[in-house]
C-alpha cells in the first residue's frame, strides 16, 4: 500500500488535493500511472453539482490514458510498462442486457469517475476487462479514445452506411467524433451548429461542411449541402431540448433519428410528422469494447486524431486553482486533456 496524489470534488463547487492509500492490484486488476486524463461534461456538471446519480466526495476523471506499472494475479494478456486506455464503463456481466452484449446499458452499470474515483489522481487500479492497449497512440489521443467511443457507438446504433446522407447536430466533442466516423466509414457528412467559431474548428480540423440552424433559411441550405433533399440520418449530440424535438422535422421520409445527447425532460413533437415519414427514432449510451477497438484501429490508420476536438491543455498540478476560470468559466473550451 501507498499514497498517491488525488484531487477530489469534495461537493459541488469545491476541489481539494489529498494524499489517499492505495492497494497493490487485486488479481483482476491492473495498477496504472495515470499519463493523461480528458475532461468531460460530466466532470463540469458535478463540480457544479449539475450531474445526476452523483455522490460526494469523488475522485473525477473517466477518459483515462495510463501505464501499466503493476498487474494482479493470474493476468498474461497485458504487460507492465504498456500503454493502455481505460473503458470507464464496469458492468455487472449478469443483467439480462450484458447477457445479449449490450454492456454499455448494463442495469448495474458503474462508471469509474462517476459512480466510483477516476483518474484525477496520480495511480489507479482498474479491471484488466478494462483496459486497451493503446501503444503506438500519443498519450492525449488515447484520452479521447473515450468520447470517440460513444460516438462510435451512436454512428453504429444510426447504422451508417457509405454514401448515406447524414446531419451531425452539434459541435461538441461528440458531435465532432460522430462526424468524423461517420465520414471515415464514408457517409456524407454536414454538421450543424450555432457557434460560429465551433463551425469554424469544423472546417479547420474535419474538413466538412456546415450549417447554422440559427439562419432563417435553415432548411434550404441544409438542403443544398444533400443535393436538394433532407438528410436520410441525424444524430444529435446537442442535450439541446429544441434541436432534440426539432429533429424530426429534419429528415426525409424514412430517416432516421438518433440521441447521443440528452436533457432531463420530456421529448415533444409531432406525431403525425413522425408517423407520416416512418420516422426510426432511438437513443445512444456510452461505448461497447466494440467501439474502442473501431476507434483504436481508425486512430492508428490516422483517420482519427485529437485535433478533431482537443482545444486545450492542462496540468495536473495546477488543476484545483484554474478548474474554475481555466475549465469552467472557458468559453472557448471544447476538450481539454490533463497531462501528468
Amino acid at each position: 500500500m501507498s499514497l498517491i496524489k488525488t484531487l477530489v470534488c469534495q461537493e459541488p463547487r469545491k476541489l481539494v488535493w489529498e494524499m489517499r492509500k492505495i492497494q497493490n492490484p487485486a488479481e483482476n486488476e491492473a495498477k496504472i500511472k495515470i499519463k493523461t486524463v480528458g475532461i468531460c461534461g460530466t466532470d463540469i456538471h458535478a463540480w457544479g453539482g449539475n450531474q445526476p446519480f452523483f455522490s460526494y466526495p469523488r475522485v473525477l476523471g473517466h477518459e483515462i490514458c495510463g501505464e501499466i506499472v503493476q498487474l494482479g494475479s493470474n493476468q498474461s494478456e497485458f504487460k507492465v510498462g504498456q500503454q493502455v486506455a481505460v473503458i470507464p464503463y464496469v458492468a455487472c456481466l449478469k443483467c439480462p442486457s450484458c447477457l445479449s452484449g449490450r454492456t454499455n446499458c448494463c442495469e448495474n452499470i458503474s462508471v469509474i469517475g462517476v459512480h466510483a474515483d477516476g483518474g484525477f489522481a496520480d495511480y489507479l487500479n482498474v479491471p484488466v476487462l478494462n483496459i486497451l492497449s493503446a501503444d503506438g497512440i500519443a498519450p492525449e489521443a488515447a484520452a479521447l479514445i473515450e468520447p470517440f467511443a460513444i460516438s462510435a457507438h451512436a454512428v453504429r446504433r444510426a447504422s451508417v452506411q457509405k454514401d448515406e446522407a447524414v446531419l451531425v447536430v452539434g459541435a461538441g466533442p461528440i458531435g465532432l467524433g460522430v462526424a468524423a466516423i461517420a465520414y471515415a466509414d464514408g457517409a456524407q457528412v454536414v454538421i450543424a451548429d450555432t457557434s460560429a467559431e465551433r463551425r469554424e474548428h469544423v472546417a479547420k480540423y474535419l474538413s466538412l461542411p456546415t450549417v447554422n440552424p440559427s439562419d432563417d433559411d435553415f432548411e434550404e441550405h441544409l438542403k443544398k449541402q444533400f443535393s436538394g433533399v433532407l438528410p436520410l440520418k441525424v444524430i444529435d449530440a446537442t442535450g439541446n431540448q429544441y434541436a432534440m424535438n426539432n429533429t424530426v422535422n429534419l429528415i426525409r421520409h424514412g430517416g432516421t433519428i438518433v440521441f447521443v445527447g440528452l436533457f432531463k425532460g420530456n421529448l415533444q413533437f409531432s406525431d403525425p410528422d413522425f408517423h407520416k415519414k416512418e420516422t426510426t427514432m432511438m437513443g445512444s449510451r456510452n461505448a461497447t469494447p466494440e467501439d474502442f477497438m473501431k476507434v483504436s484501429r481508425l486512430m492508428s490508420e490516422n483517420k482519427l486524431n485529437a485535433e478533431m476536438m482537443l482545444t486545450h491543455h492542462y496540468q495536473f498540478s495546477s488543476l484545483a486553482e484554474v478548474y474554475e476560470q481555466d475549465v469552467i468559466n472557458n468559453r472557448e473550451l471544447i476538450k481539454g486533456v490533463i497531462h501528468f
